[in-house]
């Protein structure tokens, strides 16, 4: 996102509203997975991943970039990919280590910024080969759920559904080596200014 686009405290918006929504898809998403119901846990994939492109999309053209939207939008993301890889991991539909590699980004990325946090620094901008490789993720796993389908559906999405996942993981994997980078940029130089003024 721009760093011009202006910010507001704001809580009731377009925007929020449907990251909110996105949410509430989870548990309903989780629910069909665990029931079998493929062609509507797919439906509601695809409505996910849509919402997460309109939401970013309003929040600018609407003038409605909120500090609640900056933390609501990763957070569904995030708990909308968790969810999902543990019900295709638990149907079988996705291995384990796709779970693992995943999950262990997101885990390395709390300690970030829990870390940043606590020195007082605010969350660092989501960059874009991370949010590309948030899509690539998402909609790999539609095409994967897809493969379980007979021939030829199922053989195409599965070639098309690893290809986004790899390529997901890879942006995913690079955007996380890029926040950590940038978190130990920021640190680095706020303690080389304090030294040089004489603060302890």
């Amino acid at each position: 996102m721009s760093q011009d686009v202006p910010v507001s405290a704001r809580v009731l918006t377009v925007p929020n509203a449907i990251s909110f929504a996105r949410l509430l898809m989870v548990p309903v998403f989780a629910w069909l997975v665990a029931q079998g119901h493929d062609a509507w846990a797919l439906a509601v994939l695809l409505l996910s991943g849509a919402s997460d492109w309109l939401d970013g999309v309003l929040a600018r053209r609407m003038h409605q970039v909120t500090r609640l939207g900056q933390m609501l939008d990763p957070a569904a993301d995030r708990l909308f990919i968790l969810v999902t890889l543990l019900g295709l991991a638990w149907r079988g539909v996705v291995p384990v280590w796709l779970l693992v590699v995943l999950v262990a980004r997101d885990v390395v990325l709390a300690v970030m910024l829990v870390l940043l946090a606590r020195a007082g620094y605010p969350p660092l901008r989501v960059h874009l080969a991370g949010k590309a490789g948030t899509f690539a993720i998402m909609y790999a796993f539609p095409l994967l759920l897809l493969s379980e389908w007979p021939a030829p559906v199922g053989l195409v999405a599965g070639v098309l559904g690893w290809a986004c996942a790899l390529w997901g993981v890879a942006l995913y994997w690079f955007a996380g080596a890029l926040y950590l980078t940038q978190a130990a940029s920021i640190m680095h130089r706020d303690a080389r200014t304090a030294r040089a003024a004489g603060v302890t």
